[in-house]
């Protein structure tokens, strides 16, 4: 799915791109990341199916919340049928997100990295969180990936301060 522009789309999570997606979980697999999501599972529609209904269910809060687990709303960057990468929007902050995790939280898929997706992505959610009541928004990553604190900074992020290795930033989202 293209936007009007011909520009991917951030978008709910969506079984239009589900072979895309499986391919890029193999991907994030050969990095030693998202070890949970099972490649092999998610090719048949149903499980892929029943992971899509549990990122959804993430944005709703609710006693069944996984321990030390905030609501969360999860998006997709997508272009036609090709999954591009993923962010989540934390509707609050827990102790542990305040430190390292903050509100938004992004992935470009391995192969599409280098692109400039981090950027587009994070940026076409800043409006989102603001809708949710977020602004400024909390980012942090590590002090050493500095792709991603260009992203953050490219997108209005200020340093907020540093240590143990993570850089806290915050970003404004509102209209400028």
């Amino acid at each position: 799915m293209k936007g009007a522009s011909g520009m991917p789309v951030l978008t709910e999570p969506d079984v239009r791109v589900h072979a895309s997606f499986v391919e890029a979980v193999r991907e994030y697999r050969a990095e030693g990341r998202y070890t949970r999501l099972d490649p092999a599972a998610l090719a048949d529609a149903v499980p892929f199916r029943h992971h899509l209904d549990r990122l959804r269910a993430d944005a709703h809060s609710g006693p069944v919340r996984r321990l030390h687990r905030v609501a969360q709303t999860n998006l997709w960057l997508i272009d036609g049928e090709e999954f591009l990468g993923q962010l989540s929007i934390r509707h609050t902050l827990n102790r542990r997100l305040r430190f390292k995790g903050g509100h938004i939280g992004y992935s470009v898929r391995p192969s599409q990295r280098r692109r400039g997706y981090a950027t587009l992505m994070l940026g076409l959610a800043l409006p989102v969180a603001h809708r949710m009541g977020i602004d400024p928004a909390l980012i942090t990553c590590d002090d050493t990936n500095i792709a991603s604190r260009r992203v953050i900074e490219a997108n209005g992020g200020r340093l907020a301060s540093s240590g143990h290795g993570i850089l806290r930033f915050w970003v404004p989202t509102s209209p400028a």
